[in-house]
């Protein structure tokens, strides 16, 4: 069927007003000539066309002339570019004028490809660049301007329940390593007009898209400045490792000695949407299916979404239990080493607990030693589990936590005390719903045990204390971690550690301003 433009029409103008504009920008860059064959010598040879097989040129015809189709194999919906193929090649509009050309092409292809997203170019280096980004690029001989076709698709794994956040109840899907998705996922949870996902692009060469999504009305303008302002001064090649890249280069040099983690992250939408509620800001990373979460405090990154498809009751019995386990492997193997080796504490003890506290037969190393080659071992056969197939998983766990803690302790290596508070240090460290956080825990346990280990009970007590320091000092963009505890607010506190029933209104959280027009009060649940 032969088609027939007519005359310029409101899309093909403003179409051709944003063509106009780009005239005067980046004036620094290759023009696209009125030579097709000068425009596809650039290409060809900025893209290594010939040297590497996954460039597409396409020769087509547009109106009556010469033209090629740009873009990358694998990238490309290759059913819909045969439709623009085909819709190209049956295209024949009248001549154009001389004075309106650029307008009148700009009309011709809006009326030809009316449902494909479109936008121009007018250099040679932003067709390469949107190329790379997955777009289709369209070059006419005759014409000083590009057409970019967005026809993209991406390689990736279907929406599914992430791995480290499973539920019982509640919503099963997760975020994957394509950004639109991730920001469509989040946005079915939050059908708000206030609702903001802008887009920066980092790396000189990955030209990574990093989108910041928050709710205009809700979140503190001044946090959305400061992070806006941190992403766009991230120079970097390229971010490969994604969303622990983006962490690293907004924390700076300066805290990589902390071990305490600024940001949480999750993979599930519904705990993304309940923090923009609360005035979070999210870093979504394309490639990533981890959203970053800022700012965070401790409290935080102790809470589940487990939690919040339970009842209030039921819930607030988990949080606990896991509040106590987090303390018990943090603090319990430092303090019963301390105890046990500063003989003098144990004196005023009754006789059947001093029984159970202390071992009962000594081992071939120092007690200090069996927790921190301990710790050693359940880190080995952490790292060994993610390297090992699923089907092995578990037979591997129960190698290294049943038959290797046995041997050791009937070769006399250890006591089975030290065997079971190192087994309850591990139930608690994997108790903890943040990986990070888990993780800087550990830390600081060993460094406890050795402390506890070389001066007792005040080299214990001396641990705890730096250990609180540090905590007291650190700061998720300008949020103390501490918050409610410290600075204290009993409101909030009682939130953090109850789960509270969703029908209860509470008041904001005074960390993160409130809504305009909303008043004082917000429901529904707290982050999880």
């Amino acid at each position: 069927m032969t088609q027939r433009a007519g005359s310029p029409g409101r899309g093909a103008g403003q179409m051709a007003a944003s063509i106009t504009r780009a005239v005067h920008h980046q004036e620094q860059k290759h023009r696209i000539r009125r030579e097709l064959e000068a425009n596809l010598e650039y290409i060809r040879r900025t893209l290594g066309a010939g040297e590497t097989f996954d460039v597409l040129i396409k020769p087509s015809r547009f109106a009556g002339r010469d033209a090629v189709l740009v873009g990358i194999d694998g990238l490309v919906k290759t059913d819909v570019l045969l439709r623009i193929m085909q819709a190209l090649a049956v295209f024949e509009p009248d001549e154009p004028a001389q004075e309106d050309e650029r307008l009148w092409f700009t009309q011709v292809f809006v009326e030809g490809i009316g449902f494909i997203e479109v936008d121009p170019a007018e250099t040679l280096d932003d067709v390469i660049d949107k190329v790379l980004m997955g777009p289709v690029a369209l070059l006419v001989d005759g014409l000083d301007h590009a057409f970019i076709i967005d026809v993209r698709t991406y390689p990736g794994r279907g929406i599914a329940e992430p791995a480290l956040e499973k539920v019982l109840r509640g919503p099963h899907d997760g975020f994957t390593e394509t950004l639109v998705h991730n920001t469509a996922l989040i946005r079915r949870r939050l059908r708000d007009p206030q609702f903001r996902a802008e887009v920066l692009r980092i790396g000189r060469r990955s030209k990574t898209d990093v989108a910041m999504v928050y709710l205009k009305d809700v979140a503190n303008p001044e946090l959305v400045k400061l992070v806006r302002e941190r992403l766009k001064a991230i120079e970097t090649d390229a971010i490969p490792m994604a969303e622990s890249a983006v962490v690293e280069h907004l924390m700076g040099p300066r805290r990589w000695w902390n071990p305490f983690p600024l940001v949480r992250f999750t993979e599930r939408p519904d705990v993304a949407a309940v923090h923009l509620i609360e005035g979070h800001v999210l870093i979504l990373v394309d490639t990533s299916p981890s959203a970053i979460i800022l700012p965070t405090t401790l409290f935080h990154h102790l809470q589940h979404a487990e939690e919040f498809h339970e009842n209030a009751t039921t819930g607030t019995w988990a949080r606990l239990i896991r509040y106590a386990g987090v303390l018990l492997s943090w603090l319990g193997p430092p303090l019963w080493v301390a105890l046990v080796l500063d003989k003098g504490q144990l004196q005023g003890l009754p006789d059947q607990l001093v029984s159970i506290l202390g071992p009962r037969k000594p081992a071939g190393i120092g007690l200090e030693w069996q927790f921190i080659l301990g710790e050693v071992g359940i880190e080995l056969i952490r790292l060994a589990l993610i390297h090992t197939p699923e089907a092995l998983s578990t037979s591997l766990g129960i190698i290294g936590a049943v038959l290797i803690g046995q041997l050791a302790v009937e070769v006399g290596m250890f006591t089975n005390e030290a065997i079971l508070y190192i087994a309850l240090a591990a139930l608690g460290t994997f108790a903890t719903p943040s990986v990070e956080l888990a993780q800087a825990f550990r830390l600081l346990r060993v460094a406890l045990l050795v402390l506890a280990g070389a001066l007792g009970i005040p080299g214990f007590l001396i641990g705890v204390l730096l250990s609180l320091v540090l905590l007291l000092g650190t700061r998720s963009f300008g949020v103390p971690y501490l918050w409610p505890l410290v600075p204290f607010d009993g409101r909030v506190l009682a939130r953090m550690l109850l789960r509270q029933p969703m029908t209860v209104r509470v008041a904001r959280d005074r960390t993160f301003p409130r809504p305009a027009g909303e008043g004082e009060e917000a429901g529904g649940p707290q982050p999880a």
